[in-house]
This record gives C-alpha cells, sequence and structure tokens, in this order.
C-alpha cells in the first residue's frame, strides 16, 4: 500500500528533469477525471429524475405510475410537477429532502395507504413552465356519449360550450373558468384534501379585499392568519389531471365509445357498471367476478367472441384503474376539475359564501359552461342556445339558475 502511495506521489509531482508529455499526463488524467465525474452525475441526475425510475425503480406507485402513464401528461416526468423547475443548487436541497422521506418510508415500511402527495410544487414552478397563465382559450364544444342502463345500451350525446378564458383584463379580456388564475384569489381549507373551504379572499385591483365567507360553518376570519391563506392556482382544480381515475359509469361509457367493448352485447353497460362498483378484497377475485360475465351471458343471444373480448377489455380496465394493494380507485382523490363525484366548483360557487353585505360567490351554471343539452342518437341536428344573460344585477342574486 506505500508503494503504491509513493508511485501515485510520482505520478502526480513528477520530479523537474521528467519528460514533458509525464508532466501533462497527470493534468490530463485529473481533466479527464473531472470530465467523468460530471458525466457520470449529470447521467445519475437525470436516470434518477425520470418517471421510469421513480414508479418502477425507487419507491414503486403502481396506481400513480399507470395512471400517469394514461394521462395526457405522460410525457411530463415526474419530477417536473413534484420538484419543479428551479436553480439546480435549489433542486439538489429538494431532491435530497424528497430521497430522505421516501428511502425512510421503504426502510421502515411507513408508507401511509392510499398516498397523498403533500409536497407538490408551486404551480409556477410546474405547469406554467409549459401553460402560461396570461393566455386567453377560446370556447371549445365538448361532445359526452353515454350509454343508457338499458338492454340496447341506448346511446345518447350531451352537448356543452366550456368557458375556458382566461387573458388579462388589460387586454380587454380575464373572464372565464381561467379568470381564477389570473386575479389573485385566496382560500382557507379545513382538511387535507381541500375539499371543505370556508373562507375566501378577493384581491381588487383597487387593492381592497372581498372576503367570503361560508354561513353554514361558523368560521371567524380572524381564527387565520394571510400566512395560512392558499393562492388559487392551477392545481386547485387540476389536482389529479396526470393521474385521473374514471368513475365507473365513465369508464364504460368510454370504451364503449371506442368500441372496445360492443354496444351489440345486451345490457353489457349495466353490467359492467355493477362489477367495477364493488369493492374486492384483491384483484384475484375482481378479475374472477369480471369473468363470470361469460357465463351470464352463456345463454343469452349475444355473440359470444364479443363476450370474451369484452371480458378481456374490463379486466385491463380494471387492473388500471383499482389498485386494491394500495387501497386505490375512483373514489380514493377528489377530481375538482369537476362536479360530479365530488363538489369540484362547488366548494366555493355554492351560493352559502358571503360577503359581510351578503354578496354570494356567483353560482350559475351558464359561468363555466353553457347550458348541457342531450340528443338522442337518431336526431341529426342538435340546437345550443349560446346565452351570456341574463346576468344578474348584483351577486347577491345567488339564485340565478333556479330562475333559468
Amino acid at each position: 500500500m506505500k508503494r503504491f502511495f509513493q508511485a501515485l506521489k510520482r505520478f502526480f509531482f513528477p520530479p523537474s528533469d521528467t519528460k514533458v508529455i509525464l508532466r501533462i499526463l497527470p493534468l490530463i488524467t485529473v481533466a479527464f477525471l473531472v470530465i467523468l465525474f460530471f458525466a457520470i452525475a449529470n447521467y445519475a441526475w437525470e436516470e434518477s429524475n425520470s418517471t421510469s425510475f421513480c414508479g418502477l425503480t425507487c419507491h414503486t406507485m403502481p396506481p400513480e405510475y399507470i395512471t400517469h402513464q394514461d394521462s395526457v401528461h405522460a410525457v411530463v416526468s415526474c419530477e417536473d410537477c413534484h420538484m419543479g423547475r428551479d436553480r439546480l443548487y435549489v433542486m439538489i436541497g429538494r431532491k435530497v429532502r424528497y430521497s430522505w422521506q421516501t428511502g425512510t418510508a421503504m426502510l421502515f415500511n411507513t408508507y401511509e395507504y392510499p398516498i397523498i402527495a403533500k409536497n407538490m410544487a408551486p404551480a409556477r414552478q410546474a405547469c406554467e413552465n409549459c401553460h402560461k397563465p396570461e393566455t386567453f382559450s377560446k370556447d371549445s364544444l365538448v361532445e359526452i356519449k353515454h350509454y343508457a342502463d338499458d338492454a340496447a345500451n341506448t346511446l345518447t350525446y350531451t352537448y356543452l360550450v366550456v368557458k375556458t378564458g382566461g387573458g388579462t383584463s388589460r387586454e380587454g379580456l380575464g373572464y372565464g373558468i381561467h379568470w381564477h388564475i389570473e386575479n389573485p384569489v385566496f382560500y382557507y381549507a379545513t382538511d387535507r384534501e381541500q375539499q371543505d373551504i370556508p373562507y375566501v379572499v378577493v384581491e381588487n385591483k383597487d387593492g381592497t379585499r372581498t372576503e367570503y365567507v361560508d354561513v353554514e360553518s361558523d368560521f371567524d376570519p380572524a381564527s387565520v392568519s394571510s400566512g395560512q391563506l392558499v393562492q388559487m392556482d392551477c392545481i386547485t382544480c387540476h389536482n389529479r389531471t396526470a393521474h385521473r381515475i374514471e368513475n365507473p359509469q365513465s369508464l364504460v361509457d368510454s370504451l364503449l365509445a371506442r368500441g372496445q367493448i360492443s354496444a351489440d352485447i345486451p345490457g353489457i353497460k349495466k353490467k359492467a357498471v355493477e362489477i367495477l362498483s364493488v369493492s374486492y378484497p384483491s384483484e384475484k377475485e375482481a378479475l374472477d367476478a369480471i369473468a363470470s360475465l361469460e357465463q351470464f351471458y352463456q345463454n343469452s343471444q349475444a355473440d359470444m367472441e364479443q363476450v370474451k373480448s369484452a371480458i378481456a377489455t374490463l379486466q385491463t380496465a380494471y387492473q388500471r384503474t383499482h389498485f386494491p394493494d394500495q387501497k386505490v380507485d375512483w373514489k380514493t382523490h377528489p377530481d375538482n376539475a369537476q362536479h360530479v363525484d365530488s363538489p369540484g366548483c362547488f366548494r366555493c360557487h355554492d351560493g352559502k359564501h358571503l360577503t359581510k353585505d351578503n354578496e354570494a360567490i356567483r353560482l350559475e351554471c351558464n359561468l363555466c359552461h353553457s347550458i348541457p343539452v342531450v340528443s338522442a342518437q337518431n336526431e341529426f341536428i342538435t340546437r345550443l342556445e349560446i346565452s351570456r344573460g341574463p346576468e344578474p344585477s348584483s351577486h347577491q342574486d345567488s339564485n340565478w339558475i333556479n330562475r333559468h
């Protein structure tokens, strides 16, 4: 060992009479090692921030990984949302902190189920790297296909115009759903999932503040400081955009609409929803329950090849939307971008949040989208009424939708 260190010393600190090439060689070696170190560090950094590493190698989370792969943000890496984009030293600090949290959880088996993210990066460091809040989005027509729970799986269409909006008021815009992002809106939630919001504050252009309190909550605004308020951003509504799980009704409608399940199978919509709505102790029991559809249709007039195909499709769909081991399914996490399975917009727009002058946060169905119109399959023309009013004369008129 002593000889090794002596040789190493002679290599890096050669005598003055050594050949030039041998005196330069240590510098070349050091430069090579430095480049190699940074190359390995860069590869390790990029690899450890990849979706495959997070979801399959480090701390395996099937619900999060699978739903992410099926989402519109599948090409966005985990760290883009959960760590955000910032200066390198800030990112390294976050990586060390998160690695400690997940590392100790794996070592001591202290993972909570279902897993709930507690350290999401602010939207300005995550979402706004791709999406610009000041951008105005035009109204968009949405078509929703719905199959009835009857023998014919009767198809109907629901049409509505979604008023995404956004933009800035100085450009003559600043309305629609994305109005909330351009304007400072703060709120206080009493629960971790932010489903109970008794207090909302809006900062007006003139510097004044408008406070709304849920009159049924007995909440005292003086009980919280401004530091406890959360500013509304993209994730306030789009909280499940990368990990959304459809409810059984919507899931089966989608499979039927895409032709992955044949609508010619009598009553398949009703049977599929019934099976997927049950909470099974294990995945095996769920797959067996889905497979029982073959016996159910054995003596019917259904095409058995179509039934077998439907069974395979439903089993795959179940495996990508239900995770008994991690206690995750469509009921686990509320999706605040809609108001079907959870309050969503109605957390604040419920007619109960009033100012001290009894002025309510607006409650109108055509505030965010037009009044939905349902059309039968045999209707060649569907008429949508695009109305910009009548607007209430004051926010105190919180019963607009009832009068409509």
